[in-house]
């Protein structure tokens, strides 16, 4: 009887172990719909930088005294030559004070006689510092006042991008501030010297605006994408849709009863996230995009998807 029973218990277990066997096994691929379109692509470098002058220059009194009048803002384009405010000598300042007392004729008479000394432009630019106001008294070693001829960002490039970078490259740049706002632009200079911090190695690259716009300021963060290669117009499918197996590309789309079949493709260009289609599909077709729960076996996944670090 104990013979009997233990028999009947191995077969029980094992009638439960192949129905969980069986509900547990996996049912067939899964895949989401996905389509070919036409649009642009393009292959970028992203770096960090801030925004400086190109040519930051400090524009200091010619005489120590005080300042009588400011003619210019923040922000004010100026022209070589322009003056930007009037000032007295240390002397002209206690003679004016001197007549101001004796009333306003003897002050208006002194103040023709000695004439105020002029602030000038040295060069045509944007005025992006002010650090002065009327009645301030100032030394001929203040900066008073700063020009910038133009606005550039200075980005931190990898010594590792660096060879893909070239003078007059197309870049787009993003300030933190105006996160919605492309600014087009080209390099215009790249640093010959590197810096090392924590041994990271960087070049300085500097990116120009085509364009300054209004609300770009000294000092602001920036995140550049250096435009290596672009092409616009091409037929584009989502990294997700394809798989490569001995280096055949290829797409699964569905057949005319609705079961999906391999299709071989010729790529392009691809951005990590999207990849031109050369050959083998064409505009609005459907393409089937593989749904995986995991990664299984330690086998790779789709070799155009970023693999995620198991936890």
């Amino acid at each position: 009887m104990n013979k009997k029973y233990l028999i009947a218990g191995i077969a029980v277990l094992a009638l439960g172990g192949s129905l969980y066997w069986w509900k547990q096994k996996p049912a067939g691929p899964r895949f989401e719909n996905a389509q070919v379109t036409r649009g642009n692509i393009a292959i970028t470098v992203e770096a960090t930088g801030t925004v400086q002058p190109e040519n930051r220059l400090e524009i200091k009194p010619p005489v120590a005294g005080r300042i009588d009048e400011v003619l210019v803002q923040e922000g004010a384009l100026v022209r070589k030559g322009q003056i930007l405010a009037w000032m007295s000598s240390t002397e002209r300042a206690a003679l004016l004070d001197a007549a101001r007392a004796n009333g306003t004729a003897e002050y208006a008479r002194w103040s023709e006689l000695y004439k105020a000394t002029p602030i000038m432009s040295p060069l045509a630019g944007t005025l992006i510092l002010k650090n002065i106001e009327p009645g301030q008294t100032v030394t001929n070693a203040d900066a008073i006042l700063v020009l910038s001829n133009r606005l550039t960002v200075k980005a931190q490039v990898d010594e590792t991008d660096i060879a893909q970078i070239g003078l007059g490259k197309d870049v787009s740049i993003t300030l933190d501030a105006y996160a919605k706002e492309k600014i087009p632009g080209k390099v215009s200079l790249i640093a010959f010297e590197a810096t090392t911090t924590n041994n990271i190695t960087t070049y300085i690259v500097d990116a120009t605006p085509a364009e300054q716009p209004t609300f770009m300021r000294s000092g602001m963060t920036a995140t550049v994408n250096f435009i290596i290669e672009k092409k616009d117009n091409v037929l584009l499918v989502a990294n997700s849709a394809l798989q490569e197996e001995e280096g055949q590309v290829s797409v699964r789309t569905r057949n005319a009863e609705g079961k999906p079949r391999k299709v071989s493709v010729k790529t392009g260009l691809t951005d990590g996230k999207n990849t031109e289609i050369l050959e083998g599909l064409s505009e609005g077709q459907e393409v089937l995009i593989p749904l995986m729960a995991a990664e299984e076996d330690g086998k790779a996944g789709n070799p155009f998807m970023p693999s995620r670090k198991r936890r």
